[in-house]
């Protein structure tokens, strides 16, 4: 290396170490008297015992002259007087290849009880979105593997689509699927907020052995401190940058940007916030686009988000699954009654909608799935005359027509949870039913 680039090296390398002092501890926030840093750098708190590791924390904000931190982990060693050292850095995680297979903590760290691959790289969790004007026009579909999806609500690579759902309505199921079934070469999976019995569940019966080997899996428990959980969202997020620039098409499943929204709810109101619509702070509107526009289409690669979103007494008009909804280019609305059914998936196509279907099909794709659109639709506009016994037969030929197919229709978009449609196959089973509709 050229003797002049190392001096300047050592010139701008700063060898001093800056520390603070914590002050008080008050529920989620740690206070301290310095060191000097910024919003969003990583300090390490020393604990009291010093035997005990440094517990890391980030600074989210000031009060006068004091520091606001929120730590990373538990702070029962933490009290006053503990020294406050400064890192002069945002959070990073390793990054490379050898992640693939592996999962991993919002820190990075291993929780398959194995140890972290050599030749991985730093890689900041905090990256900007894309210049829209770098952006690629999304014109090629996504290969998901599930009928109801690959026909009536066919993906772009690089499209960003909301899973939108209450509790037990099968998304944890429908991601799955996605994770196996689909032509991405890289999934990344967030499980953010969950019961710790069913990350594991997720991995060996959803996900299985098979889903695993092209995943990487990020999982925070519901029991870990808010910022945690917001940090998983961060950290799956540049994960699948990071292979986006390396030019791969990278599946990100989410589940769910609603624990996120909370966790960041708890951030803000720890920090002093003012709460509004259902408690959340004016944070949490600021923060859901900047982590959901980071994802989609580059210059390189392209990145197939799936946000789940847990809809509060499935109300679809509630405050987080608005901002979603407006945010996203598509979102897929799992029916409770259509779960009691037995359906699965549990989509309610009429409900749901891909913006960039029309740029992704042909011309023939779109008219049978228009048809089929036109189809549910009658029948569902008609469903009480039906039930009742009201509507009589011959009345109206688009009402006969959709009571005859209505069966076939759910028959055709109905799907066992192991199953594989190749998407080929799926669009020439939709005309051929749409055909038979014609000639009825």
């Amino acid at each position: 290396m050229n003797k002049s680039v190392l001096l300047r090296a050592i010139d701008t390398v700063d060898t001093y170490k800056r520390f603070g002092k914590v002050l008080q501890v008050v529920g989620l926030m740690i206070e301290s008297q310095g060191p000097a840093a910024k919003v969003g750098e990583v300090c390490l708190i020393h604990a009291a015992n010093k035997d005990k590791q440094p517990i890391r924390a980030e600074v989210v904000g000031f009060n006068n002259e004091k520091i606001i931190l929120m730590p990373y982990s538990e702070v029962t060693e933490i009290g006053s007087g503990c020294l406050v050292e400064a890192t002069g850095k945002p959070l990073m995680i390793k990054m490379g290849r050898g992640l693939i297979g592996k999962v991993i903590d919002p820190l990075g760290n291993c929780l398959d009880n194995g140890n972290l691959p050599k030749r991985l790289v730093p890689f900041v969790t905090e990256q900007q979105a894309p210049n829209p004007m770098n952006r690629a026009p999304i014109t090629t579909p996504v290969h998901i593997g599930i009928k109801a999806i690959d026909t009536m609500l066919t993906v772009g690579e690089g499209q960003r689509v909301g899973i939108f759902a209450g509790s037990g309505v099968g998304k944890s199921t429908l991601l799955g699927m996605i994770a196996r079934n689909s032509n991405a070469h890289i999934n990344v999976i967030a499980l953010i907020g969950e019961r710790g019995r069913e990350v594991r569940e997720f991995v060996e019966n959803e996900l299985g052995k098979d889903g695993l080997e092209r995943t990487i899996v990020v999982a925070v428990t519901s029991d870990q401190p808010a910022l945690m959980r917001i940090k998983g969202a961060y950290t799956a997020t540049a994960i699948s940058e990071y292979f986006r620039d390396l030019g791969f098409k990278v599946n990100l499943m989410m589940d769910s940007v609603t624990r996120v929204a909370m966790a960041q709810r708890e951030v803000g109101l720890a920090v002093g916030e003012p709460p509004t619509t259902k408690g959340y702070t004016p944070s949490v509107f600021a923060v859901l686009p900047k982590l959901l526009e980071r994802t989609g289409t580059s210059d390189t690669g392209s990145i197939t988000a799936f946000y789940t979103v847990l809809v509060d007494g499935d109300d679809m008009n509630e405050p987080i699954a608005d901002t979603v909804r407006g945010i996203l280019d598509g979102h897929f609305v799992l029916d409770r009654k259509l779960a009691e059914q037995g359906q699965f998936p549990a989509i309610n196509i009429l409900k749901s909608i891909s913006r960039v279907m029309n740029q992704v099909v042909d011309a023939k794709h779109r008219e049978a799935a228009q048809e089929m659109r036109a189809l549910l639709a009658t029948y569902e506009e008609n469903n009480e005359l039906i039930k009742i016994g009201a509507y009589k037969r011959g009345t109206d030929t688009e009402i006969d027509k959709a009571i005859a197919f209505y069966p076939k229709v759910q028959a055709f978009l109905k799907q066992d949870m192991l199953d594989f449609e190749p998407f080929e196959r799926s669009i020439i089973q939709m005309q051929e039913l749409v055909a038979e509709v014609r000639v009825h």
